[in-house]
């Protein structure tokens, strides 16, 4: 239903901070529901113009998705809502007025608001172990998946051309830290990708690969259960992936990664789906916090603060029907956060009561490589090629816009034909400050806007080095 403002209202502006899945829905429900009020203006501040569908992130890593086919335009996504592309620097919730820079040239600007909406999801959490930051590549944007692919390519042709069989041995060793959904479906993808390219490179043989996962916890997927987990376990060992258990990632150097078990790995290649905490601009608010998240209440709003919403990763949203616990911050939840709070903004608007948030998790899905997959749907177990295709049909389904699903369908056919493309188009400097390339240790409240984390595993962490538990957007999204 349209709503309905009275006239007598004054000019209203809605600002929504953060691009990703709950700020994002946010404005398309609220776009929906003020369509045919100029009294209310919604404006949208994302530190990218475009909405990045993370759950395919990993395979844009692994080349089987072209980069642009899982990015949709913010203004084509939202025709009637604001969209300013900048970061957001400060907060200040008693002048009611959000402090951004605007493009390329940090222009500053100042943003007024009638209603406040915080979806800043979260950043890649490092626990400031030493090397980390510097070396690792997170997997958390768009950015992060394009320099995976081609460091990987790049290490291929070093690894190739390299005649020390110490160097080499690093340059061909590939390590996943975090055995949740973000890991594993990333070191499954990887690991693809890697044996299906060595043919290219006549020095290299499967041999001198090593692929390895490193997981803090007994069974990976833990959120899948323990059946789905030992069998994902068992797949990926018959593909070649070595499994560490029980151990976390201590520190890591130019050519060697140190863990806690006193296992030492010569490797040049690190991926780090281990951790996620809230944007750091959540601590400076001046608002009551659980586990580092804003804590809302069953409404969405931030408790003193009036017309001050939250939604998404950053957000502690009660679980009403399960006092003292909270919903996962997963895509699922913060997509349908955003409706209600978009549902509940009007209320306030035109004087209606106020709905509670509640919503139960339907499934969780995972790929694991090479048409398998693990999939928990209603409590039901799913695994092999059936799980593997419902986590390509679901997904294909939720992905916005029908160029971009056809873009993706047609992707995977060819990738069932051909095989994957191994030219290292792009690249980023390896050893510079590239303030694009992630994993050096800049974090911002810009990284990774609510549930924008790999995956379907889209990001959110239990906050335990080497056990992510990202979980998925999941099926009936």
């Amino acid at each position: 239903m349209i709503a309905r403002v009275t006239r007598r209202l004054r000019q209203k502006r809605i600002v929504i901070l953060g691009g990703g899945f709950g700020g994002v829905y946010a404005a398309i429900h609220l776009e929906k529901l003020l369509a045919r009020e100029s009294a209310v203006e919604i404006c949208l501040v994302s530190h990218d113009n475009f909405f990045l569908f993370t759950p395919m992130l990993h395979e844009v890593a692994a080349s089987d998705l072209e980069i642009t086919n899982i990015v949709n335009p913010l203004r084509k996504l939202l025709h009637k809502v604001e969209v300013l592309v900048g970061d957001v620097h400060h907060i200040d919730l008693s002048a009611k007025r959000v402090s951004i820079s605007r493009s390329f040239r940090n222009h500053p600007q100042q943003i007024g608001y009638g209603h406040l909406v915080i979806a800043l999801g979260s950043v890649t959490n490092f626990y400031n172990l030493p090397g980390i930051a510097e070396l690792a590549v997170p997997m958390k944007s768009l950015s992060d998946a394009i320099r995976l692919r081609a460091q990987i390519l790049r290490h291929l042709e070093e690894a190739n051309s390299e005649c020390n069989q110490t160097d080499r041995q690093a340059f061909l060793t590939f390590v996943v830290a975090g055995g949740g959904f973000a890991g594993v479906e990333t070191v499954a993808a990887l690991n693809d990708f890697v044996r299906q390219a060595l043919p290219f490179y006549p020095n290299l043989c499967e041999e001198m690969l090593r692929v390895m996962l490193v997981h803090s916890g007994p069974v990976i997927l833990p959120e899948l259960g323990q059946d789905l987990g030992r069998y994902a376990q068992k797949v990926l060992a018959q593909r070649g992936v070595e499994i560490r258990f029980n151990t976390r990632v201590k520190s890591m150097t130019e050519g060697n990664l140190s863990l806690v078990d006193g296992l030492s790995i010569p490797t040049r290649n690190l991926v780090w789906a281990a951790g996620a905490v809230p944007s750091p601009l959540i601590f400076s608010l001046p608002c009551p916090k659980e586990q580092g998240r804003l804590l809302v209440n069953q409404f969405l709003q931030v408790p003193d603060w009036p017309n001050v919403w939250a939604v998404g990763d950053c957000a502690f949203v009660p679980d009403i029907r399960n006092p003292g616990k909270s919903h996962p911050p997963t895509a699922q939840h913060a997509i349908r956060e955003g409706e209600v709070l978009a549902q509940n903004i009007v209320a306030v608007l035109v004087g209606r009561p106020l709905k509670s948030f509640s919503f139960k998790t339907i499934g969780l899905m995972a790929s694991i490589g090479r048409r398998t997959g693990v999939a928990r749907i209603f409590g039901f177990n799913f695994s092999g090629f059936f799980a593997w295709w419902l986590w390509r049909t679901v997904y294909l389904s939720k992905l916005p816009g029908l160029d971009k699903k056809i873009r993706v369908a047609f992707d995977w056919t060819l990738d069932l034909l051909f095989p994957k493309d191994v030219c290292a188009v792009y690249d980023f400097d390896h050893h510079g400050g590239n303030s694009s390339s992630p994993g050096r240790g800049k974090d911002t409240a810009r990284s990774t806007d609510d549930s924008q984390s790999p995956t379907h595993a889209l990001v959110s962490s239990s906050g335990v080095n080497g056990l992510t538990t990202n979980k998925p957007l999941v099926a009936g999204m």
